[in-house]
C-alpha cells in the first residue's frame, strides 16, 4: 500500500511539473491587443492569430502588411504565425515565425517560459534576431 501511494505521489508530481511548462494556450501579445493560440501540431507546436483590436474592428481583415504581395490577400484571424516549435520542458526553437503587425518573418525562432506565466519569443533572420515577452491570456 506504502509503495502505491508512493508511485501515484511520483505521478502526480510528474503531471504538475508537464502542466507547468505547458504553453499551449492563448497568449497575450503585449500589443495591438493581440492573442495567440499556442496549440500542439504533430509532434511540434504551431500557433495562430485568434484575436486583436484591429480584428475586433474588421473581422476580416486581410495580411496587408505582408512584404510578400502574394501574401497579402490571407485572413489574418487564424493566421499561423508560429510553426514547427520543438523541445521542451522550459525551452523550444523552430520556425518559421511570422509578425503580422510589421509584416516581417523569420526563419527560426526560439520560445523560452519565464516565470509568472510569461514566454520570450525570438525570431531571428541571420544574427539578427528580435525578442518579445508574451503573457499568458486570462
Amino acid at each position: 500500500m506504502k509503495r502505491l501511494a508512493l508511485v501515484a505521489a511520483a505521478l502526480f508530481a510528474t503531471s504538475g511539473a508537464t502542466q507547468a511548462a505547458d504553453i499551449t494556450g492563448v497568449w497575450a501579445t503585449g500589443s495591438e491587443g493581440g492573442r495567440v493560440q499556442i496549440y500542439r501540431c504533430g509532434q511540434a507546436l504551431c500557433g495562430r492569430v485568434v484575436d486583436a483590436a484591429r480584428l475586433r474592428a474588421n473581422p476580416d481583415l486581410r495580411d496587408q502588411r505582408n512584404s510578400d504581395p502574394k501574401l497579402r490577400q490571407r485572413r489574418l484571424k487564424g493566421l499561423v504565425v508560429l510553426n514547427g516549435f520543438t523541445g521542451g520542458p522550459s525551452e523550444w526553437k523552430g520556425g518559421p515565425v511570422y509578425d503580422p503587425e510589421t509584416g516581417d518573418g523569420a526563419g527560426r525562432g526560439y520560445l523560452k517560459l519565464l516565470p509568472g506565466g510569461k514566454l520570450e519569443l525570438k525570431g531571428c533572420v541571420a544574427v539578427f534576431c528580435r525578442t518579445k515577452i508574451w503573457t499568458r491570456a486570462r
